[in-house]
């Protein structure tokens, strides 16, 4: 076997191929200083109201106190550091409630480091936690988690030496854990555990049947050995960010797939060829081992199965006998982040972002309003709606270009003769309508309390000073920003916005904030009293609360340094843009998502890839969680000591 002794850096893979499709000539310096001084005038955008939480209410917000003057937030911030232990602020505790390994389902047996197996793996929690979502029960609640991808170097101690052994458990170490867990009392407060006998708690990973439906199911280009009629396929693959629905499904994102599959050039269909050696598929040979052992990652002999993956899975977690859906109508691209909100009518907007650079951001709009009546009458709801990928104007209004097949350059001639085609190449059709190339645009959520769309974009150091614009106005982006869009008429439904720069990241006291193409801005805020931070990734918000909590990926890379984090910044009010900082990692590690529970009392986080950079036993970077090898991607709790209080406040 040939010696695979390549260090994944699966969160930050971008797109590799040719430069950047449409030239981005104007230098645009004056626009971006008149914009960034622009503050937002529209408010009061109808908020989004959550349908079907079962077992609770909703928190009650800040929102008047913010009105009032009073800060929403009421912690000291912690600041940077490098060490190998969790920080948070004083009055704070943090804990494990997940570990990489852990028995999930019945049968699991504990984790071993050096006699892991399959079978094993496959009840086990899995790999890298990425996105997290909680849905509340009348006891406790269950945690929906996904697995982004496995650090092979992390992970064995035959490392570079990968055979069928490692290679089935890092299949397995994939895709989703649903874990059921429960509070317990104890002298620090309330802390989550596992509830291990729950019927609830369920692995879905890289040999389980995932079900295809919406425009492409069927299509000829996802029939494979597994499923000649092109309805299904096995695995879920890199799962990054995603979202919760109003009626308590889970979404989750594949984002970076095309990493496990090889041998590009036994593709013969000329679109599908261009569309993976964008994503980045190789023509000869793989980035991972995965194709020498399995014929499905390797396109010579399963030509199709590659494009099986790039989509949004819609998971039922109340059901542990439901089949999780990849919904095609929301495109085919590497998906991060599906946040979403009601429209004016009811029906569901689903915004994402295309993780790699100068690639785009994009919106699904329901073609039926969400039965709120019947929770089971919306588990189709996404397999029907328009789909629309963002123009970002230079004077700061944007248009949601419509991508449907037979409209525009949409065409049979240009390889779209029906809405199948449009959904498997997503990319493609975005080009053809003249959509804008951003800078890694990677989670989006919309404020709870306005309507408003938060976008991360967390770098890009390809673009140049020819190719700035207004929307990614620096050259050499290693800091990354975040921009806030506003639907006309505060309707999700909308096909024009206005947008602005919320934040330029960066440090602002550093010699690059100096300079035009390393300045910083935080909505305007005084930038001598906010934490420095760079690398956008994640955002969330708590339910009825305006404050925006910003997770970083690759903050250590840049000027700002520390570890990667989390941040809190007001999007309202007198302390708009006054960004704190809450909580600092562990070296190697990204913050990969957080969410609260339904009293946000209690904040849940991925502490995902720690010691990434390092190799089991030569070169440690991070003995976390336990204080020995190998380190263990975790998802951990955050509480206030005594359990009483919003987080943050």
């Amino acid at each position: 076997m040939e010696k695979n002794t390549q260090v994944f850096l699966g969160g930050d893979v971008g797109f590799e191929g040719t430069e950047p499709r449409r030239d981005c000539s104007d230098t645009l310096y004056e626009v971006m200083e008149r914009r960034l001084n622009r503050r937002s005038l529209m408010k009061g955008a109808a908020a989004f109201a959550p349908l079907f939480v079962i077992g609770g209410a909703g928190a009650v917000g800040a929102d008047e106190a913010q009105a009032q003057g009073a800060s929403p937030l009421g912690f000291t911030p912690v600041g940077k550091d490098d060490g190998d232990e969790v920080i948070v602020p004083e009055g704070y505790f943090n804990y494990p409630i997940l570990k990489w390994g852990d028995p999930l389902v019945a049968g699991a047996p504990e984790f071993d480091p050096d006699n892991q197996t399959p079978e094993a793996q496959a009840g086990q929690v899995g790999y890298n936690c990425d996105q997290v979502q909680w849905f509340n029960l009348p006891f406790g609640g269950i945690l929906c988690v996904n697995h982004e991808y496995t650090n092979p170097e992390l992970m064995f101690s035959t490392f570079p030496q990968l055979g069928a052994t490692e290679t089935g458990v890092e299949i397995e170490a994939h895709g989703v854990s649903i874990a059921h867990v429960t509070p317990l009392r104890t002298a620090d407060g309330i802390k989550y555990q596992l509830a291990k006998r729950s019927p609830l708690n369920r692995a879905l990973r890289g040999n389980d049947t995932f079900a295809i439906s919406g425009p492409a199911a069927g299509h000829p280009l996802l029939r494979t050995s597994f499923d000649p009629t092109g309805m299904s396929t096995r695995a879920t693959l890199n799962n990054c960010g995603g979202g919760k629905t109003p009626y308590n499904t889970f979404l989750t994102c594949e984002e970076n797939f095309d990493q496990y599959f090889a041998n590009g050039d036994g593709v013969t269909d000329a679109m599908a060829n261009q569309a993976n050696r964008r994503f980045g598929l190789r023509q000869e040979g793989g980035s991972r081992q995965w194709y020498q052992f399995e014929d499905r990652f390797d396109a010579r002999k399963e030509p199709n199965e590659m494009n099986c993956q790039g989509w949004i899975v819609e998971i039922d977690p109340y059901d542990p006998t439901s089949t999780p859906v990849k919904r095609t109508a929301l495109g085919r691209f590497k998906h991060e982040g599906a946040g979403n909100q009601l429209t004016a009518d009811g029906r569901l907007a689903v915004y994402s972002g295309d993780d790699a650079r100068f690639e785009y951001v994009y919106k699904f709009v329901s073609k039926n309003p969400v039965n709120t009546k019947s929770r089971e009458a919306n588990f189709g709801l996404l397999d029907e709606g328009t789909l629309y990928v963002a123009r970002f104007n230079d004077d700061g209004t944007g248009d949601w270009l419509r991508l449907v097949a037979g409209e525009g350059p949409l065409t049979a001639v240009n390889g779209f003769p029906t809405q199948a085609e449009v959904c498997l190449f997503t990319r493609q059709a975005a080009d053809l309508v003249g959509a804008t190339q951003m800078d890694r645009p990677e989670d989006i959520d919309a404020n709870p309390t306005n309507g408003h769309v938060y976008i991360a974009m967390t770098n890009n150091t390809r673009r140049t000073a020819e190719q700035v614009d207004t929307a990614n106005p620096r050259p050499n982006n290693q800091w990354g920003h975040i921009i806030e869009l506003r639907e006309v008429g505060g309707d999700a439904a909308a096909e024009q916005f206005n947008w602005d720069i919320f934040m330029l990241c960066g440090d602002p006291n550093s010699e690059a904030a100096q300079t035009p193409e390393g300045r910083t801005f935080f909505a305007g805020f005084d930038q001598s009293r906010v934490s420095s931070l760079a690398a956008p990734d994640n955002l969330e918000f708590q339910a009825n609360d305006s404050v925006l909590w910003i997770m970083t990926d690759g903050q250590p890379r840049t000027s700002v340094g520390g570890n990667d984090g989390i941040y809190a910044c007001p999007t309202e009010g007198p302390e708009r843009g006054f960004n704190r900082q809450f909580l600092s990692s562990v070296p190697g590690c990204e913050v990969a998502c957080m969410t609260f529970n339904n009293q946000a009392n209690h904040m849940f986080v991925s502490i995902q890839h720690p010691g990434e950079g390092g190799v089991l036993n030569t070169n440690v970077l991070s003995n976390y969680p336990d204080g020995r090898q190998p380190p263990r991607p975790t998802v951990i709790g955050v509480a206030k000591r005594g359990g009483r209080g919003r987080i943050g406040s």
